[in-house]
């Protein structure tokens, strides 16, 4: 009998919980996410549009004018790979003075592609005092164990170049791992690459690495995000997702007691839970309650708390999600940038002396990230000595026992990644800890 009345009231509970649930989602916008953010500058934020053409070569009916065949070094199919990555490509832009790596984004016919994104789950993949994808990262290794000669090659060729990785969705994922992992192993790249010659895209990204390391590598690594999209803002696994899809009630009641009951300070404390990458440039275009596009904005940060933590209601979730979609709106709100500073007049002296001023404020704003992350207490949250790419030497990873030279030359990247990990007595995969000196 006690049983029988209690169950009205678990009832109610519920149904408060997912109105509470649905109201807050349905008065969330896209556009609140970065309103506290400030304006990105044109030359921060000129890349994009060109690297997200160089992105859609990969398709087979791509809309993009086609590239200069001659500079296009390297392209390799699904045939190529054969499912261990998405398709990507080569490309020496000799206009931009950049080595650019391209990775397409998820395919919905190709099951190996939903294979790699469901090879993860919470916790399970540690790496360099974080936690990342383990798919992700071991589609990273394949590429470098095919492209490591000839990147090497490429960036001795020319030394004055950049190498840029980028990617969509899936392919964003990966080039974000590329970039980690090359930052962690810069001399087998070369001698004389260092952190300041590489940079990486990464356009509607998934969630790849814990917030430790999206911050600490938010000097490097760029994730450009349009309005509503829908995958930087998955909190929960995507795996779980698609495991669930035929169960969605099941997962809205998951969705809605977390959201409900768990604050937003307990999710960021949680060292597994995996987030968009580095520093967030956000395309703003829609505001809430107005009917229309408007003129784009983008506006940037390197956030701590607040960085895209809930999925937006939005019939734009997913076409702002597509590579077409970031394009146009990227080259859109670029043209407006530079007209507005042709139209300010600014002599070349002063903008010279606003870019430095710029890239000062970012550097700033790194460091306060990493602050707030330490005030927060986040795992492993702290700066390096010599940070950013805007410092003179590059990061070595403490996690990365020493290896002699030529061994290094031996050894692949995956075996090379694998060092970072040691077996307990169960068995299971543990972070090796670094030798004492």
């Amino acid at each position: 009998m006690s049983l029988a009345c209690g169950l009205p009231l678990l009832e109610c509970v519920y149904c408060l919980g997912c109105a509470r649930w649905a109201w807050k989602r349905c008065l969330h916008s896209g556009d609140r996410d970065s309103a506290t953010w400030g304006l990105a500058s044109a030359e921060d934020f000129a890349p994009v549009p060109r690297l997200c053409r160089l992105i859609m070569a990969n398709y087979d009916h791509h809309p993009c004018h086609p590239l200069d065949a001659r500079c296009v070094v390297r392209r390799r199919t699904y045939a190529d790979t054969r499912g261990r990555v998405t398709p990507y490509l080569l490309y020496l832009d000799h206009p931009n003075s950049d080595i650019v790596l391209a990775l397409r984004g998820l395919n919905l016919a190709r099951e190996t592609d939903y294979a790699l994104l469901l090879d993860n789950r919470l916790g399970k993949r540690r790496f360099h005092g974080g936690y990342v994808h383990n798919g992700l990262l071991r589609a990273a290794a394949w590429v470098l164990d095919a492209e490591c000669d000839l990147l090497r090659d490429l960036l001795a060729d020319h030394p004055d170049y950049t190498l840029t990785f980028t990617g969509h969705s899936l392919g964003a994922g990966i080039a974000a791992m590329l970039t980690v992992v090359v930052l962690l192993n810069l001399d087998k790249l070369g001698t004389n690459l260092h952190r300041s010659r590489i940079r990486c895209y990464a356009m509607a990204p998934a969630r790849c690495m814990s917030l430790n390391l999206a911050i600490r590598y938010a000097d490097v690594i760029n994730s450009v995000v349009l309005q509503d999209d829908f995958l930087p803002r998955t909190a929960t696994p995507l795996e779980d997702i698609f495991k669930s899809i035929l169960c969605l009630p099941c997962l809205l009641c998951i969705r809605c007691l977390r959201d409900t009951c768990i604050p937003e300070d307990a999710m960021l404390k949680d060292p597994r839970r995996l987030y968009a990458p580095g520093r967030i440039y956000h395309i703003v275009e829609r505001k809430m309650f107005r009917c229309g596009r408007y003129p784009p904005v983008v506006k940037t940060a390197v956030p701590v708390d607040g960085r895209f933590e809930h999925i937006v209601l939005s019939c734009n979730a997913t076409m702002d999600h597509a590579i077409i979609w970031i394009e146009r709106e990227a080259q859109k709100a670029l043209d407006l940038m530079l007209e507005k500073e042709k139209t300010m007049e600014v002599p070349s002296e002063q903008r010279m002396e606003r870019n430095e001023s710029l890239q000062r404020e970012h550097v700033e704003e790194h460091k306060a990230a990493l602050r707030r992350a330490v005030t927060l207490s986040v795992p492993d949250a702290r700066s390096p000595s010599a940070y950013g790419t805007f410092g003179e030497q590059p990061e070595r990873s403490e996690s990365f026992p020493p290896v002699s030279a030529m061994a290094r030359q031996r050894m692949s990247w995956n075996d090379l990644i694998e060092r970072v990990f040691d077996r307990d007595e169960s068995g299971h995969i543990v972070l090796r800890s670094s030798p004492s000196p």
